[in-house]
Parts: C-alpha cells; sequence; structure tokens
C-alpha cells in the first residue's frame, strides 16, 4: 500500500549539492564557466578583488559530479583557478525517474522506444548508475536496432 501511494504521489530524488568558493584569475575565467557547466555545476555570484586580476566564483556544483573536480579545474585552467568544497544543502530534482510517456503527445515527442526516455531523464539516469554500482539489476537494452554488420571494404 505505501509503495503504491508513493508511485501515485510522483516520487522526487534529493541530490547533495556542495557550494564551492573558486579563486580564479581572469585569464582562465571562460575555461572555469566550461568547467562547472560540464559539471552541472551553476554560477551563483562572482566578485572581482580590488586591486588584483582574481575573482571570487561562488558555485553550486552535484556531489555525484565533484569526483575528481579540483584536479580537472586545476588542469583546464593551468593552475590558474583554486576551488574550495564545502557541503551546502539537498535539492530536489523535477524529473520523476518512474516516468514513462503514456499520452498521444508524450509518445509524439519522445517516441515509443525507451532510448529517449532514459537519455532525457536525469532522475533515471542517476538511479540506474546507483544501482549499477551496488550490483543490482538495471533494466536496459544491451542492442538496440541490432542488424547484421556489413563490411564496406572488399577484400581479395
Amino acid at each position: 500500500v505505501f509503495r503504491q501511494a508513493l508511485l501515485r504521489g510522483g516520487p522526487r530524488l534529493m541530490e547533495a549539492m556542495f557550494a564551492v568558493q573558486i579563486h580564479v584569475a581572469i585569464e582562465a575565467l571562460s575555461t572555469m564557466y566550461g568547467a562547472i557547466a560540464k559539471r552541472r555545476g551553476r554560477v551563483v555570484s562572482e566578485d572581482m578583488k580590488e586591486g588584483s586580476a582574481m575573482f571570487t566564483v561562488d558555485a553550486l556544483l552535484p556531489v555525484t559530479e565533484s569526483f575528481g573536480f579540483t584536479s580537472f579545474l586545476r588542469s583546464a585552467t593551468s593552475g590558474a583557478a583554486s576551488p574550495q568544497v564545502t557541503f551546502s544543502h539537498w535539492e530536489a530534482l523535477e524529473q520523476d525517474p518512474f516516468w514513462v510517456p503514456t499520452t498521444a503527445e508524450e509518445l509524439e515527442d519522445l517516441g515509443t522506444e525507451d532510448s529517449t526516455e532514459v537519455s532525457n531523464n536525469l532522475a533515471r539516469k542517476l538511479v540506474n548508475t546507483a544501482r549499477r554500482r551496488k550490483g543490482l539489476h538495471v533494466d536496459e537494452k544491451i542492442v538496440e536496432k541490432g542488424e547484421k554488420q556489413r563490411t564496406l571494404a572488399r577484400k581479395k
């Protein structure tokens, strides 16, 4: 009874977020923005230190994307950025991890194949990643649209 009530209510995942304070030189500012965006982070504020060419950028970064972020950022900016990471809060994802397209409009937009649904649903991706890491069963197709392989080169 409880499981059915939970599924009818539209379950949501809570994702842990880090507050990242980054001290970065002005030359590496655009590279730093790219590194944050690549890890699903978002910039909250930026301030320039008076009398220097350094910026202090405050950003939010999901914990799942933060592993190796410090070394990734330093290598991307050639050492011109140094982050300081602390836990900030929990944030609810808007997507339902168990959502399946059912109406005619949804099926028309997303198609009848399961691949578009999984690739567009971040919550489903996070659930599947955690299930794989724990060794649990994940419902996914290994081969999609399998056809006989055709060799283009002619060998005599």
